[in-house]
Order: C-alpha cells, then structure tokens, then sequence
C-alpha cells in the first residue's frame, strides 16, 4: 500500500507532513490526469488508479461533499457545524490540492494542443481515439469479472452479455443519428458538465468522449483556449452537480451493484465506438475508408498500445502490492 492509499485520515487526527517533493509529485499526477480529460477516450478515473491516487481522491470528494452538505444543512437550521468540520478534516487535502492544481494547468495548457490537432487531422485523430476506447474495453469488462484484483475471474453470464449488447446497440443509435451536435445552451451545457465529471471517479469513463458524443467537446476546448467565462461557468456549475448527485450515484452503484453497473458500462463505451470512426463527411455520416488511410490505421494502433502498456503496468503494479502486503512483518525482538 502506498501512502496515497493508506486509510482516510480520521476526524481531527493529524495528517501525514507534505514534502515538496512529494507535493511535486502529486502536482505531476494531476498534470497526466487533467491532461488525460483533454483526450476523449482516455479516463482521468483510470490514470488517478494507475497514479495511486484514486482512492485518497474518491474517498476525499465523499467526505468534501458531505462536509459541504453539513455546513449548509447545519448552518440553516442554526445547528452546530461539528460535523462538516470532521468530515473536512478527513479530506487529504495535502494530495487534493497539488493535484488539483495540476489538473488545472493541464486542461489550459493542453486545450490549445488538442484543438489544433482535430482541426488540422481530424481522421488521424479519430483514428487514435478509436484505438484508445477500444483498447479501453477491457478496463470495466476485466473489473466486472473480478470481485478483487486478485480474485479469481467470474465469466459474464448470457443475460449480462445480452444486456451489454443492448447498451451498446442503444448508444450506437443514438451517435448515429443526423445532427448530433447539440447547441452550447445553459439546459445543454449543465447535463454535460454533470455527465463529464462523472469520469473522475470512474475508471474506463472518459469525460472528454462523453462531450465528444453530445459534439461539445471541441467548443469545450475554445472555451478553454478563449477564456469564455460564460461558457465555462455553466460547464462549471453543472461540475459542481455532477459531484454531488451523479458521482454519489456511481458510487452507490458501484458499492451496491459493481458488476451489472461495469457490465452496462462495457456495453455503452462499445456502442460509442461509431462516434469515433475515422472516415466521415461533412454532416458526420461515416463512410468507406479515403485517403489518409495510413495515418489514422497507424495512430488507432498507437493508442492501442497506449492503453495495453497502461493496463499491463497497472497489472505488474497491483501484484507488487499484492506481494508486499503478504510479506510477513517481522517483530521488534526478532
């Protein structure tokens, strides 16, 4: 177990001294999660698991979020605020902090990169983006038959293999149908703040591919580049929803019902997988292969590979840990 990931920090207790390396570390750590939310396909949830930080940051959001809801929940009734204040404290804030600001200036600094890039080879760039969901698949699909990392394998029975199917059939129409792109309304871009933060506490969900579905994920990216605060501060208040009502919800949903959530979750990125053909014209519709050919085949192969040697450091990682924590533990007077 690393430090990260060592038990939260208990109401009023001390928390553990930050060095500054440390701190540098974890702002690294939030610099190749924000930058992560800046390619749809990719999962900033995956890489806080893969950075060991996913659940100090999972269970520091549950009691921010509870200890929020306190403050105004005991402030309006004229209570004591014991409560949010020992929930707060649990928080670690030592790691959320330095990644929070590296989340930030990655997501400004990458934007530009990333709009530039669509704009000049949009089909290389879907090329890539298929690569990196479809290798992606297998982030919820192997979770889902697992109870424990290192637990023995359950295969998905035919009504969970019907029902994935049913989930990805369903989200194939839908990125299929003629002007997907939604208009970047306060009612449009409040769901879709909502829905992309849900990203950050799901592995194997991207943020960025969920915008790129609803065809809000390159005026997103202007946003960013042209410091729209109009724009953004919708994007943020459906954020700050999505924390509180949809990111609970996945993970009641995770606690209460893992697998059948992962199952669907497998389906949905697989149905989402006709977004991001590489071949389309002008309104969206995908057609047979054209020149660039080379490109985009090379660059889904690449993303791929990305994905398959993020996957197999995080397998080498966790049987490392495994391995040290069975390790016996030798007495003082030994």
């Amino acid at each position: 177990m690393t430090a990260h990931e060592a038990t939260p920090v208990e109401a009023g207790a001390p928390q553990a001294r930050r060095t500054p390396l440390l701190v540098a570390l974890d702002l690294v750590r939030g610099a190749m999660i924000g930058t992560a939310e800046t390619v749809p396909g990719v999962s900033g949830g995956t890489v806080a698991l893969m950075t060991g930080v996913y659940e100090t940051l999972l269970t520091s959001a549950g009691h921010l979020i509870a200890g929020l809801r306190h403050a105004v929940t005991d402030g309006l009734r004229g209570r004591g605020l014991a409560e949010a204040r020992a929930q707060l404290a649990r928080v670690s804030w030592g790691v959320v902090l330095p990644i929070g600001v590296g989340m930030v200036i990655a997501l400004l600094s990458m934007a530009h990169v990333m709009e530039g890039l669509l704009e000049d080879h949009p089909e290389t760039m879907r090329g890539l983006f298929l690569g990196l969901v479809l290798a992606s698949l297998a982030v919820p699909f192997r979770h889902s038959r697992r109870v424990a990392p290192r637990s023995p394998a359950v295969p998905w029975t035919l009504r969970e293999w019907l029902l994935a199917a049913a989930a990805a059939v369903a989200v194939a129409i839908v990125v299929s149908l003629p002007a997907g792109d939604l208009p970047p309304e306060w009612y449009v871009l409040i769901p879709a703040g909502a829905l992309a933060v849900s990203a950050l506490v799901l592995p194997g969900l991207s943020g960025s591919f969920l915008l790129l579905t609803m065809g809000l994920y390159e005026p997103t990216i202007a946003a960013l580049n042209d410091r729209d605060l109009g724009y953004l501060a919708l994007f943020a208040t459906g954020l700050a929803i999505g924390l509180v009502t949809i990111v609970k919800l996945l993970q009641w949903l995770l606690e209460h019902h893992r697998r059948l959530t992962l199952v669907v979750l497998t389906g949905i990125m697989a149905g989402s997988l006709v977004a991001l053909w590489p071949w389309q014209d002008a309104d969206g519709a995908r057609i047979a292969p054209t020149d660039p050919i080379v490109g985009p085949l090379l660059a889904a192969l690449a993303g791929a590979a990305v994905v398959v040697g993020i996957l197999v450091a995080e397998h080498r990682l966790l049987a490392r840990r495994t391995e040290d924590v069975a390790e016996p533990v030798e007495s003082p007077g030994a």
